[in-house]
């Protein structure tokens, strides 16, 4: 297939920056000032929301952080949540930037920082990614690097306390990685699959080697996402099947280390012009909700393990609205947030709730109008909150109306009550990774946060988060007990506070502690 032109305006100059003929299918590279579609017709100037924009984004939910984004021509990429409540951001070159909360927690108040770029030559767009037990982040592969196509097998791992990016050998007998699915598995074991084959293999986090795995797959990785299920499988939709229409899903079940069939879909959910497809998300009722490139979506029932028809996303005029890439995010009211555009790659994207019944309008951030699905990510904030990335500088905040659903917060068993700065404890208990992974993408950019982060409130509104790391199990859904080690900061203020237990940005009951 033919990849698209894409071309970036930066001081008057045009720049082409990728052609190319593939025998995968692609994402467009994002653009800031214009954009082509597929064909190399030119269909966006980027320009500046209106007012009214403004003011109808912020009516509906959406606020801009108030710090100066300093993603620059770049823009802000796929962003990560850490274990120590700041947010990474990628600006899809070779730099990253951390948002530091603001002394009250607040994330649209918070301040940007540059952190380590990455290794000589790893400039990637479009990778797996994940955080790890251990509390490092791992990216793989890119369907980009240095804005060429490349398929590429680079990776690193970044560590947090060091600000240290590290380079990851790729898979024995890897020729590509590109935009890869992966997963962290409920052993806490990362999984990450080849996007042009249906080679997988589990990472030995100590030396950063690989073993293989995922035998029996029926078809290729390409452009599948995979969501991790209750039982401790991982569920994806074949976006290359070998049937027409694309209804088959399969099953990883992590103790035979094999694929099997995990039924028809009912409705196909694949756009197999473009072999794209949307995110599925895990909801706190067991449901795994799937969105279509083709605007049909299907909801798997984890207790049954069986497929029905979901509400199809509507037309907007004379197109039909889909999720030919992009994010979906669990609120925590247990709504699903998810963006849409009319048409594969189109502008003018709309967002939607989905509430376990029906998907409900919602209006999008304010350059909505100029974006597609595939521009955007999600990441849940602790504050419940979803930061929102759309390649441009703009960075939103999305918080959602409505009550936080009952029985889904982490319950708090263990933990000690004195705590004294700069020394590290452990805390246990159950629903320590939440009931889903929450943040998901048609294939790269899995945003998950089903790991417990430690915040500690005092009664003054000062909010502080102890980086937590060596998490037991990472298992969604489980009622079993887990346990997770954390750091309180060496500059934390002596006296009484409050100690939460936060996931996919739902915090436990607090627990009165004194620091020392």
């Amino acid at each position: 297939m033919i990849k698209p032109l894409r071309i970036a305006a930066s001081t008057g100059v045009l720049t082409i920056l990728a052609t190319a003929v593939a025998s995968a299918h692609y994402h467009p590279l994002p653009s800031h000032s214009v954009r082509l579609d597929p064909f190399g017709h030119m269909t966006r100037l980027l320009r500046p929301p209106t007012q009214q924009e403004k003011r109808d984004a912020a009516a509906s939910g959406w606020t801009e952080i108030t710090a100066t984004a300093p993603f620059g021509s770049n823009g802000a990429g796929t962003a990560v949540l850490l274990t120590d409540g700041t947010v990474l951001i990628h600006d899809n070159s070779s730099n990253w930037y951390k948002l530091t909360p603001s002394s009250s927690g607040s994330y649209v108040g918070g301040s940007w920082s540059q952190v380590a770029s990455l290794p000589s030559g790893y400039a990637p767009l479009y990778y797996a990614d994940a955080v790890l037990p251990d509390g490092r982040l791992i990216i793989e592969g890119g369907e980009y690097n240095n804005g060429q196509d490349a398929w590429t097998t680079d990776g690193a791992i970044y560590d947090p306390v060091q600000n240290t990016w590290t380079s990851v050998s790729p898979p024995s007998g890897w020729t590509t990685v590109g935009d890869a699915p992966g997963a962290v598995l409920p052993n806490g074991t990362f999984m990450l699959g080849n996007c042009c084959s249906g080679q997988a293999a589990l990472l030995d986090p100590s030396n950063l080697t690989w073993s293989s795995t995922g035998t029996g797959k029926a078809d290729s990785n390409n452009e599948e996402g995979w969501s991790l299920l209750p039982n401790g499988d991982v569920l994806t939709v074949d976006v290359e099947p070998p049937v027409s229409p694309a209804l088959n899903s399969e099953v990883y079940n992590p103790s035979t280390g094999g694929w099997s069939s995990a039924g028809s879909t009912v409705v196909n959910l694949v756009n197999e012009q473009y072999y794209e497809i949307g995110p599925s998300v895990l909801m706190a009722n067991g449901i795994l909700f799937a969105t279509g490139a083709t605007g049909a979506t299907a909801l798997y029932d984890t207790a049954t393990g069986k497929w029905s028809k979901g509400p199809s996303f509507p037309k907007s005029g004379f197109s039909q609205l889909d999720v030919a890439d992009g994010p979906g995010a669990l609120l925590p009211t247990g709504d699903v947030l998810v963006a849409t555009s009319p048409g594969v790659y189109e502008t003018n994207s709309q967002f939607f709730e989905y509430n376990g019944k029906k998907l409900k309008p919602l209006t999008g951030p304010p350059n909505a109008k100029q974006d597609s699905s595939y521009d955007y990510r999600m990441v849940m904030l602790p504050t419940g909150q979803v930061l929102v990335t759309d390649g441009s500088n703009d960075v939103e905040i999305f918080t959602a109306t409505g009550k936080t659903l009952k029985g889904i917060e982490p319950t708090i068993t263990s933990v000690p009550t004195s705590l004294t700065p700069g020394s590290t404890y452990s805390v246990s208990g159950t629903y320590l990774n939440g009931f889903s992974q929450d943040g998901a993408y048609g294939d790269d950019a899995q945003e998950a946060t089903n790991y417990p982060l430690v915040r500690i409130s005092y009664s003054n509104g000062t909010v502080y988060y102890a980086r937590t790391h060596d998490f037991t199990s990472m298992a969604v859904a489980s009622s079993a007990s887990s346990s997770a080690s954390f750091d309180v900061p060496a500059g934390i203020p002596t006296g009484s506070a409050q100690l939460e237990v936060v996931t996919n940005g739902v915090p436990s009951k607090a627990v009165a502690v004194t620091i020392q």
